[in-house]
């Protein structure tokens, strides 16, 4: 017998219930549970920016990446356009019931990783599995700068003990 799984369920409990209400009303219907400071922890990412390898900052950027907040400030969502045609999206989320950031990345190439974790003094830390890579770890952090925002990736596959750059790259304000 075909069951659906229980967040189709649940989607289709919470559409029925709203089905028929103006956009207004289902608005208004909403928590303002977004509105905490630890929400806004990673709104230093939030800008319109193009991005350069830190090795090549006086070469032209490798990537133009938009990130904004969508669905009323509770998630960020990237859009990453690199050079090379690799196009990626991510969204990212605190989750208040866990206490951790989530970010869930998808790219034009079939890619996903997901990432989890927490800010560590003034920058956002996340870690994950690269399951294309024979389960390597991935650590990514993001730090504000005075110029823009730094993003550091490293990968691991000897379960954390060393870690390899995997890229270093620095968000600019993107210049028409």
């Amino acid at each position: 017998m075909f069951q659906l799984p229980r967040f189709a369920l649940f989607a289709i409990i919470v559409g029925s219930t709203f089905a028929g209400l103006p956009h207004k009303a289902v608005a208004a219907t909403r928590p303002a549970s977004c509105q905490a400071p630890v929400h806004r922890q990673f709104d230093f990412w939030i800008g319109d920016w193009d991005t350069f390898d830190i090795g090549a900052l006086n070469k032209p950027p490798v990537a133009r990446n938009h990130v904004d907040a969508i669905l009323g400030g509770c998630v960020l969502r990237e859009v990453y356009e690199q050079s090379d045609g690799l196009v990626g999206q991510s969204f990212t989320i605190y989750d208040t019931d866990r206490h951790l950031w989530h970010q869930s990345w998808v790219t034009n190439r079939g890619q996903l990783l997901v990432l989890e974790g927490a800010q560590e003094g003034g920058r956002i830390v996340l870690n994950g599995v690269d399951h294309g890579d024979e389960g390597a770890k991935i650590r990514v952090s993001w730090e504000p700068q005075a110029n823009g925002v730094h993003e550091i990736a490293s990968k691991s596959h000897d379960g954390g003990r060393s870690w390899q750059p995997l890229f270093d790259i620095l968000f600019r304000p993107h210049r028409s």
